[in-house]
């Protein structure tokens, strides 16, 4: 029990005394890591500490304890000495010397994503990493890229000449694809087997588009012509040019077109059959007829 006149003591119902908090005046704060990145911010050895002797007057006055913050001073900075040392040799000589060379004290590690794989030359291999494994398609053997050189813009090739053009190879259209149509129309004739027959009846459908395309070009080059022949006899009395639009051209074939079926009496069958095809594509966009209930 407490004596009268003394305060009571501190205890808890069962008699025993709470415990107290630890003394944190002997405890030592660990002291912030040094970034490895910046090797200007080393601990001072103890050259300096001679040099700048306040740094150590700072901390106290007494002699007892200038020797007991230095021996600390010193077993913290020989652990992060180690630190530094360690974390310094993963980075490459090249870096260090690199940075030596500038002046700077500052290395910057460069992360393992940013390193790209580069060639010494460019008659070189790519110096590749071993401790990957090689896929199974590298290109061993490097061979020169392919230029592919398009003869329509390619100045090496020349201009290209449409007139000459033309008179080369206009045996194309005169002679063989003729012949060749009238050939695949005898083996059409003969032939049985209804695949045999698709076939030879759409390579029959492809020259004749070639042959029709092929009229119908040369008649625009031919309106062009007289057109330009009039133009320049207008141009030398005076009067401005004109120049066709494509839509001109059309009109105009379509005129000359319907002047030969006329003189040739088959105007009215050409008629006739435009009609019927006109027809069959307006049945197609027509509705049809709903199926009504009858009950």
């Amino acid at each position: 029990k407490d004596r009268p006149g003394q305060p009571p003591s501190e205890t808890d119902h069962l008699g025993a005394a709470p415990p107290q908090p630890p003394d944190c005046r002997n405890r030592r704060r660990p002291k912030p890591k040094i970034r490895s990145k910046q090797i200007s911010n080393l601990p001072l050895n103890q050259t300096e500490m001679k040099k700048h002797p306040d740094n150590g007057a700072i901390a106290s006055s007494s002699k007892i304890r200038f020797e007991h913050s230095e021996e600390s001073d010193e077993s913290s900075s020989g652990e992060e000495e180690v630190d530094i040392e360690n974390e310094l040799a993963d980075i490459p000589f090249e870096e260090l010397q690199k940075a030596r060379s500038d002046g700077t004290l500052a290395v910057h590690r460069k992360s393992n994503s940013e390193k790209k794989s580069k060639r010494a030359n460019k008659n070189r291999p790519v110096e590749m990493s071993s401790k990957k494994p090689v896929s199974r398609f590298r290109e061993v053997v490097q061979v020169p890229k392919k230029v592919v050189r398009d003869p329509r813009f390619e100045s090496l090739c020349g201009k290209l000449d449409v007139e000459g053009f033309k008179k080369r190879y206009n045996f194309m259209f005169e002679e063989t694809l003729p012949a060749e149509k009238a050939e695949l129309q005898k083996l059409l004739k003969s032939s049985k087997d209804p695949e045999v027959i698709k076939e030879l009846k759409n390579r029959i459908s492809s020259i004749e588009k070639q042959l029709k395309s092929d009229s119908a070009r040369h008649r625009d080059t031919q309106i062009l012509a007289e057109h330009k022949k009039k133009e320049r006899e207008a141009a030398k009395q005076g009067k401005r040019p004109f120049y066709l639009k494509k839509s001109e051209i059309r009109k105009q074939r379509l005129i000359e077109k319907y002047n030969d079926l006329k003189a040739s009496g088959k105007l009215d069958s050409y008629l006739e059959k435009r009609r019927r095809r006109n027809a069959a594509k307006d049945r197609r966009f027509m509705p049809y007829s709903r199926p009504t209930n009858e009950e």
